[in-house]
């Protein structure tokens, strides 16, 4: 579940009052050191959207020998079992897979195929994971329906579907937090779930109720102090379900608005403050930013999104909002189409090498039955820090 890059601005960091004194930076161990001839392969899936099918989906995993599985979980077109969503396969060289979801409108059956999965993963729920309820249930139910017999009186009331996924998710949803994998040693922060971009707080009820937030300078201070207590020789990668602002304005640039004439800045200011805020005052490595949210393919036929942006910082925003991102295709020689058919299905890869990212493309796999194959790569950066889109 993990999203996309480009340079996070310089932003003044306002976060709620505190008597606790701010952490000062200390010289960290060289990361590059962190593993000898270390590489770790990421999956990243973006907006789903429903498009996910277990058995096609493991069959690419497996064939791209991801490790670990990075998910931005809110849109939903998944079949099956989702096995790929966020995986991290605890060996040297490592692969993995991370999501920023949008799963779909709240399609708890998709989450909990991905919580069954047998693989280390990180998930952040998006906007359409909370696209229905508004406000946690107080109490649990069963619709509403009150139960009575002689000497009781019993009311139930349903829970709601993201507390419900919530709960599937356990400590793999990484919503204000920080999920740590030492054998690559990375960690991953995640940033504010159900976002929808924009100044506005998306679902804020929600966010108060689990997370205590109550506007953007809190919600900033949450993404911060997860990354606080970060294992010295660890990277950290940020994922979260939308970028930060700051990353242009421009209706194709990553963050940019496409349905509006004129475009704009659709960020989450809270996770640029974030991001800076840790710049300023720890040593914390970030040399990845991953997010989804804003689709590839631009609204009313206007091209296609800038997915990638390196920062003169050196910090990478990654954008793996590939929507949609399963193609059909179809032998037309067979007298048993039906049967032969297959999908292209895609997943954007991030390699980091000895602890620094290597390579990023955006690759599309073949899957007919069993056979898998390369079908497409396209490279989006290069460890010479060139971007080509």
């Amino acid at each position: 579940m993990l999203s996309a890059f480009l340079h996070a601005p310089t932003l003044s960091f306002l976060c709620s009052s505190s008597s606790s004194p701010q952490p000062q930076p200390k010289p960290r161990p060289c990361l590059s050191s962190m593993a000898s001839s270390s590489l770790v392969r990421i999956a990243v899936v973006g907006d789903v959207h429903d498009d996910w099918d277990l058995e096609e989906d493991a069959n690419a995993l497996q064939f791209l020998k991801c490790h670990m599985d990075l998910k931005n979980l809110s849109d939903k077109r998944l079949r099956g079992n989702a096995a790929g969503f966020g995986a991290l396969h605890r060996q040297v060289p490592l692969s993995s897979l991370s999501n920023q979801c949008d799963f779909g409108n709240e399609n708890l059956e998709l989450v909990q195929d991905v919580a069954a999965l047998d693989f280390p993963k990180a998930v952040i729920l998006g906007n359409h994971d909370s696209w229905s309820t508004q406000q946690f249930s107080s109490n649990y139910a069963l619709d509403n329906l009150m139960i009575s017999n002689s000497a009781h009186l019993f009311l139930f009331r349903k829970k709601d579907r993201v507390q419900l996924q919530l709960e599937c998710l356990g400590q793999e949803h990484v919503g204000y937090k920080r999920l740590d994998f030492p054998l690559p040693k990375l960690s991953i922060v995640g940033g504010r779930p159900f976002s929808c971009g924009g100044q506005q707080i998306f679902r804020k009820r929600l966010l108060s109720a689990r997370y205590g937030i109550q506007d953007m300078e809190g919600s900033a201070k949450r993404i911060y102090e997860a990354a606080l207590g970060t294992p010295e020789d660890h990277l950290v990668i940020l994922l979260a379900h939308n970028g930060p602002t700051g990353l242009g304005s421009e209706l194709n640039d990553i963050c940019g608005k496409d349905w509006v004439f004129g475009g704009g800045d659709h960020g989450d200011p809270d996770l640029a403050q974030a991001i800076s805020h840790l710049k300023e005052t720890t040593n914390v490595s970030i040399p990845l930013v991953v997010f989804g949210h804003m689709h590839k393919e631009l609204a009313h036929g206007n091209g296609l999104r800038k997915m990638i942006v390196v920062g003169t910082d050196n910090i990478i925003y990654l954008n793996g909002a590939i929507v949609p991102r399963v193609k059909r295709s179809t032998n037309e020689t067979s007298l048993q189409a039906s049967n032969s058919d297959g999908t292209y299905r895609a997943f954007t890869l991030v390699e980091i090498l000895n602890g620094q990212v290597n390579k990023i493309s955006e690759t599309w796999v073949s899957v007919v039955g069993n056979e898998t194959t390369l079908e497409e790569e396209h490279i989006l950066f290069k460890s010479n820090g060139q971007s080509s889109r």
